[in-house]
């Protein structure tokens, strides 16, 4: 029988991925925008947000490949009809990823200040940056809990329940990050900053308490960890260790580019921290298709449905594009107000609105790039990720910001090296898919 992948069926994966999807954008842009507002330091604090934010995600990134590994090999042992082989993979990939989460905290926390210096932040910035810093990072093994989670499910070809999880996580942060940061009076003090960190954490927490909640009574795959280690976990931890390299080279990109914007002061530092989460969630947002073709892509390579495949990423790349451009019409629709949901501060609203129409415009050439990142994650192909994103980094990315900083571009530099960044990750992926399975599927 043929894998279904008309537009209903993809949408019917996509969105709930989608809505999921923007959970950790959302709780980022949120202490964002309500930081950025306090009374007290409302700029160095938005700065720093932004800058323990690029470091967390960073961090998320390396350790949450675990989703797109666990969902490539369920999803692929699900369309051979094999998936009792793998019910406990999951459990054992949650326990090695959590174990280093634990093991990340311990060797960071005391050392806070000096990492973030290495973002080139000073002074009241970098207090900021470490208070924060050591209040969030409480929630890391949460998050990647539910992450885990959510890639169990999405090789189950469900992205419904990984959409609860997030809504409830979301509603939660922005509910508590209004009762921490600005405070309730004669009941709860106006906490700033740690406010927003405390509400990230109290949300990550809720968020895996429904994870395991969901997955114990709505699955078959058990969270208790049994031993000798499933077959498949070799190819887990080759995954794991490819996408680790890939991301890696993904946030060398986010650090010379954060690194750069705050070497060029507080008001660019904090207008690329509004444009970069919202850049962030624009990639989140076109996250709900890349989940669609993650999970489908492995399905139909399990099956060995070539042509189904070949078929899905045609259709990928024209909602790809529609969708890139509607992301990007609507953000020059609310262009100048969305700006000042994040500052009141006129130097930041100015540097800001020089940049984003730089990120709006490159929104159709994201979605074809991580489309297509998402495919391949989902067909297992981590080492055409790893190449593809080192090359770009190191020979696109890095090159021209150079050379963006000698023309003294400052900010428009940093957002014109993401664009040709985004144009060498997305391309040869299609090029590849397309001389890797046109054959297959010509002869299928």
């Amino acid at each position: 029988m043929s894998t279904n992948i008309s537009l209903k069926h993809i949408n019917k994966l996509a969105i709930p991925a989608l809505i999921s999807g923007v959970s950790e954008p959302i709780l980022s842009l949120t202490d964002a925008a309500i930081v950025g507002n306090i009374n007290v330091n409302a700029t160095e604090s938005l700065a720093a947000v932004g800058i323990v934010s690029t470091f967390l995600s960073m961090l998320i990134w390396v350790l949450g490949q675990t989703r797109s590994a666990i969902s490539s090999i369920v999803s692929q042992y699900l369309g051979a009809n094999k998936i009792d082989e793998v019910k406990n993979l999951p459990a054992q990939a949650i326990f090695l990823i959590t174990s280093l989460s634990i093991l990340i905290i311990v060797a960071t926390y005391p050392f806070a200040s000096q990492i973030f210096k290495l973002y080139n932040a000073s002074d009241l910035i970098l207090n900021l940056s470490v208070d924060y810093y050591k209040i969030r990072v409480f929630g890391f093994p949460f998050t990647l809990f539910v992450i885990a989670v959510f890639g169990t499910f999405r090789g189950l070809q469900n992205t419904f329940y990984p959409m609860i999880i997030a809504i409830i996580g979301a509603v939660a942060n922005i509910i508590l990050d209004f009762v921490f940061v600005y405070g309730i009076e004669g009941a709860i003090p106006a906490l700033n900053i740690q406010g927003a960190a405390y509400a990230s954490v109290i949300a990550q927490l809720l968020m895996a308490i429904f994870a395991a909640f969901y997955l114990l009574k709505k699955t078959t795959i058990p969270l208790k960890v049994t031993f000798p280690f499933n077959k498949e976990i070799k190819k887990f931890v080759l995954m794991i260790l490819n996408l680790f390299v890939r991301t890696l080279a993904l946030n060398a990109t986010l650090y010379f580019a954060t690194a750069y914007a705050t070497g060029y002061g507080a008001k660019y530092i904090a207008a690329y921290t509004i444009a970069i989460n919202l850049w962030f969630l624009g990639a989140f947002l076109i996250d709900g298709y890349a989940s669609a073709g993650n999970i489908l892509s492995g399905k139909l390579l399990g099956a060995k449905e070539y042509k189904t495949l070949i078929k899905l990423s045609n259709k990928l790349i024209r909602y790809g594009i529609t969708i890139g451009v509607i992301i990007a019409v609507l953000g020059a629709i609310v262009y100048y107000p969305i700006g000042n949901l994040f500052s009141n501060d006129p130097d930041v609203l100015n540097e800001f609105y020089s940049v984003f129409w730089i990120v709006l415009a490159m929104q159709p050439l994201c979605a074809l790039a991580f489309i297509f990142d998402g495919v391949f994650k989902g067909l297992g192909k981590m080492k055409a990720l790893r190449n593809v994103l080192l090359l770009s980094t190191f020979l696109v990315f890095v090159p021209i910001l150079l050379w963006m900083d000698l023309l003294d571009l400052k900010l428009k530099g940093i957002f014109i090296a993401f664009t040709f960044w985004i144009i060498a990750r997305g391309f040869p992926l299609i090029i590849n898919f397309r001389k890797q399975f046109l054959p297959l599927a010509q002869k299928n």
